[in-house]
């Protein structure tokens, strides 16, 4: 094979991760992973696996149908002008055609596990693309929305696992749905002016403010009190012990501080510490919830 083909495959292969979005894909497919291991006692590696590929479809599919719409807006920010798209590495029918046959394969690959699994992946797609994305430069109300399709991979797992949609699936949901208001504004303060010149409303107030600040912090609160929810023995078959719920409330504690630093400080290294910390939150939480649900299963053995 030439170095000019060798060459031309690689930035085939990197043009389609970043229109994807993989990074951010694959923490959809860990998410969901990790609500599947969740909900079983026996681990179905072929299950697994369609989820995985699954997860990974519905999030690359949305975030492609994003970039499409969002071509011209993405030239307007230094973070994004790089994109295959607005760099024009890839014409829109390419983007199109890879969206379309990757939601065909998601749906398709997640009703093989159950139909309301299809049905919410659909549902993440259609919210992300058709609601989410339109609504970011009409009103700050557009991070409230984008946050139900990036509450549904947690959660998505457990349906993939059980078919149902019951309680456990909506606290899994109601903890990833409240988690995402100080990830993301976080990620709106620091990236706040590049925003601003593409016209996104980001932030709660449209601004960075007290009023936006207290939002974090009240959020960030809300998350940790989510987060101990299976504590209580409430929640059917999720549950936590109370070693689990310690740790749980521990990096609690840390992401309510980060947020408190950036109350105080304001600057855009502190929002950049609080985003990180946040996903160290959900990451450190969702493996901690499994090694507790499996901790349990082996000492009932």
């Amino acid at each position: 094979m030439s170095t000019a083909l060798k060459a031309s495959r690689v930035s085939y292969i990197s043009d389609f991760k970043e229109v994807t979005k993989y990074r951010l894909a694959m923490s959809v497919v860990f998410s969901s992973l990790a609500g599947y291991l969740l909900a079983v006692d026996t681990i179905v590696l072929s299950e697994i696996a369609i989820l995985a590929f699954g997860g990974y479809c519905m999030v690359g599919a949305s975030n492609a149908y994003n970039q499409i719409i969002e071509k011209d807006l993405d030239l307007l920010m230094k973070r994004t002008v790089n994109r295959p798209l607005p760099s024009k590495r890839m014409s829109v029918n390419t983007a199109f055609t890879i969206a379309v046959i990757l939601t065909l394969l998601g749906v398709a690959s997640l009703y093989t596990l159950n139909p309301k699994t299809a049905m919410f992946g659909a549902i993440s797609i259609f919210l992300y693309a058709c609601v989410y994305t339109p609504l970011k430069t009409k009103t700050p109300l557009a991070v409230f929305v984008g946050a139900i399709p990036g509450a549904i991979p947690f959660m998505l797992g457990w349906v993939a696992a059980t078919g149902e949609f019951g309680i456990e699936s909506g606290v899994l949901f109601m903890i990833q749905f409240f988690w995402q208001f100080p990830h993301f504004w976080a990620i709106g303060w620091f990236l706040h002016d590049d925003y601003q010149s593409a016209g996104f409303k980001m932030l709660p107030t449209g601004e960075k403010d007290k009023a936006t600040l207290r939002q974090i912090l009240i959020y960030s609160f809300w998350t940790l009190l989510c987060s101990l929810i299976p504590v209580v023995g409430k929640t059917g078959s999720l549950e936590i012990t109370i070693p689990t719920a310690v740790v749980v409330g521990l990096l609690g504690v840390f992401l309510i501080k980060k947020a408190l630093d950036l109350y105080k400080d304001r600057s855009a290294s502190t929002a950049r510490s609080l985003m990180l910390t946040s996903v160290l939150y959900i990451t450190v939480l969702q493996v901690v919830y499994v090694v507790d649900k499996y901790i349990r299963l082996w000492m009932s053995l």
